[in-house]
């Protein structure tokens, strides 16, 4: 980003947790998830010529029940309904599709627009009822009348009984055939035509669940080499898989990038936990790779495997508060980073509804707060800065005062322009570059 200059553009008000958020390939649509299992989609208002294109807003372009709570009666559990990942197709046509995941079941679902309606049918009266075929004495072609815009949300596929264990990736191929979906044990490679079978690229499950001592935590295809992956771990290790040299993509390969060694002398109770990588992105050129982990977000070049090029602290002052994190369950908090348009800009999110932005260029970074107090429509954010110790300025936070309940977990960049959304537990806020 050339500057740190955000402003609000305006802020949603939704009716459940949101649990995951995507932009689609040109920008103009963003999706969300909820755990009550909906869809919401926005789309981008085209501006008319007295206002600049960069200035549209985002207003309720479809909503659908994408989940429903399921039980599985061989195992007597319940099957949230919450959505934990949507993956947009490029658009080839005047319709729309993206694939909706919970922890057992993938959707392909068809957003397309009906703006006539067919009338005058042979067989149906006006009223759609079924006419008496002995009764028809002429035939009538049908004519289509304008009506009042409809935008139906139809499942095209559904792609289940792939998982023994919680999904958490779906990613698309570049190939745009193809997509891979990843549980605690397993990855599946699926072709996007084909609901019954998947192919099992990786599969750590060892024979004996007592030796299990990892499991996999996010996987994303490559954005230009369909037949690259990457997967990571709660080990904190990352995995750079080649399909061409293997089916089976999950033994012990050079391409196992390993976290940094960690300084024995600083080493605790706590350093494998905040040591596992809770999201791994590639970059939109395909050179680099960010994974985040619990206090950081690391860059790494595909070209060096033994450490990465940067790496940024995202909430350094919660080091010493683990303990107390560690007993409310914060610590195992999943999350999430996005690339911008152009690579040379990060994000993530932190406590207190803090997110954080990190400049690759100037390595200048910056902290601002996503609430609805503080941020009224066309507002310029103010950075935010917490205070470890000492003396507190008028500006700055204390990191006793944080509030662990605010978190923001999920973020999304637009692909193309300085516009961010981050989600707030269950609001929705959408923030853009006052230079654009």
């Amino acid at each position: 980003m050339p500057q740190f200059n955000i402003w609000i553009l305006f802020s949603f008000h939704l009716a459940d947790i949101i649990s995951t958020v995507e932009f689609n390939y040109s920008g103009d649509l963003l999706a969300t998830g909820d755990k009550g299992g909906r869809v919401v989609i926005f789309q981008r208002e085209q501006e008319g010529n007295n206002r600049s294109h960069s200035r549209g807003e985002y207003n309720v372009y479809s909503t659908f029940q994408s989940h429903e709570p399921e039980f599985d009666y061989l195992k007597s559990l319940e099957i949230e309904e919450k959505i934990n990942k949507i993956r947009w197709l490029p658009q080839q046509n005047a319709a729309h599709f993206l694939l909706s995941t919970n922890d057992k079941t993938i959707k392909l679902w068809k957003i397309s627009e009906r703006d006539k309606r067919a009338e005058g049918y042979n067989l149906k009266d006006e009223n759609g009822r079924l006419r008496d075929p002995f009764r028809i004495t002429s035939l009538r072609v049908p004519v289509l009348k304008p009506m009042d815009l409809m935008v139906e949300a139809s499942p095209r596929r559904i792609f289940a009984n792939a998982h023994t264990y919680h999904i958490n990736s779906i990613s698309v191929n570049s190939d745009h055939e193809t997509y891979l979906s990843a549980d605690d044990l397993r990855i599946n490679l699926w072709h996007l035509e084909i609901t019954d079978r998947s192919f099992n690229i990786v599969d750590i499950k060892p024979a004996n669940m007592e030796e299990l001592t990892e499991v996999i935590t996010a996987a994303e295809c490559h954005p230009n080499q369909c037949n690259v992956f990457v997967y990571s771990s709660s080990k904190g290790t990352i995995r750079l898989c080649d399909m061409r040299a293997s089916a089976l993509c999950d033994s012990n390969t050079p391409s196992d990038i390993p976290c940094e060694p960690e300084d024995p002398s600083s080493r605790s109770f706590f350093s494998e936990i905040i040591s596992s990588i809770s999201d791994v992105k590639f970059s939109h050129s395909g050179r680099y790779m960010m994974t985040r982990d619990y206090l950081s977000v690391k860059v790494w070049d595909l070209n060096m495997e033994s450490r990465p090029v940067e790496t940024y602290q995202v909430h350094e002052y919660l080091r010493s508060k683990l303990c107390s994190l560690y007993e409310n369950d914060c610590i195992f908090d999943k999350f999430e980073c996005c690339w911008n348009g152009s690579d040379n800009a990060i994000m993530t999110g932190s406590y207190n509804n803090f997110f954080r932005m990190f400049d690759r260029n100037t390595r200048r970074d910056i902290t601002l707060e996503a609430s609805r107090e503080s941020s009224k429509p066309r507002a310029i954010l103010k950075p935010r800065k917490v205070c470890t110790g000492g003396k507190r300025k008028k500006d700055e936070i204390s990191v006793d005062s944080l509030d662990f309940n605010k978190k923001i977990l999920h973020t999304a960049w637009h692909p193309k322009e300085n516009i961010i959304a981050v989600a707030a537990t269950n609001n929705l806020y959408i923030f853009q570059d006052k230079i654009n």
